[in-house]
Formats: structure tokens, C-alpha cells, sequence
């Protein structure tokens, strides 16, 4: 991939990365590494160091909460939970994000 395509797939990841770990977490929750393992399968993300960030701030904005748990395999793990104010957060971007997607769609069909 060249310079200007890698730096446009980062960008639009990065917008849609926060929407992404609330749905992963809207079913179930999970802790880190699955999180991370669950967001490089689709491509969304390169590193774990692109995830925790995220997931403090989506911690201090109320939207995930942590809870630490023994792991039979290794040291304790912190797990993601998703709260109401993130339920609510994933909803709004469900509910825009068809509109947006096809808006962007059409943008671009129209400049071929």
C-alpha cells in the first residue's frame, strides 16, 4: 500500500474504531487481547498499543466499564463491559451511520 493509502485507511479507521469496540462489546463482554485479536482480524487495528488508549477513554467517558478477573493461564485479566451510556452511544451510531455510509456512496459514485 503507498503513503497516501495507508494514511487514508488510518484515518477512517480511526473514526470508526470507537463505534467498532462498542458493538464487539454490545453482545458480550471481553477483555483486551480478545478485543484486540477481534479488531486485527478485520483490519481495524495494527497493534494492542492502537486499543488501550481507546479503551481508557471510552472507560473515562462512561462508556465501558472494568472489572479484573483471575485467568487460569496467566496473570489476571481486565474485562470490558458495556454500560448503558455506551449502549445508548452505539445506538446513535447505528442510527446515523446508514445515512452517512450511503451519502459517502453516492459522493463517490458521482465523481466517476
Amino acid at each position: 500500500m503507498e503513503e497516501a493509502e495507508t494514511r487514508i485507511a488510518a484515518n477512517l479507521r480511526k473514526g470508526l474504531l470507537e463505534s467498532c469496540v462498542l458493538a464487539l462489546l454490545s453482545g458480550e463482554q471481553s477483555y483486551g487481547v480478545d478485543l484486540a485479536a477481534r479488531l486485527k482480524d478485520a483490519g481495524l487495528i495494527a497493534s494492542e498499543g492502537t486499543l488501550y488508549p481507546l479503551l481508557s477513554r471510552l472507560r473515562t467517558a462512561r462508556f465501558v466499564q472494568t472489572r479484573w478477573e483471575e485467568s487460569p493461564k496467566g496473570p489476571a485479566r481486565r474485562y470490558y463491559t458495556l454500560t448503558d451510556a455506551g449502549r445508548r452511544q452505539l445506538e446513535i451510531f447505528q442510527s446515523l451511520w446508514p445515512q452517512l455510509r450511503d451519502n459517502v456512496d453516492q459522493i463517490l459514485k458521482e465523481s466517476l
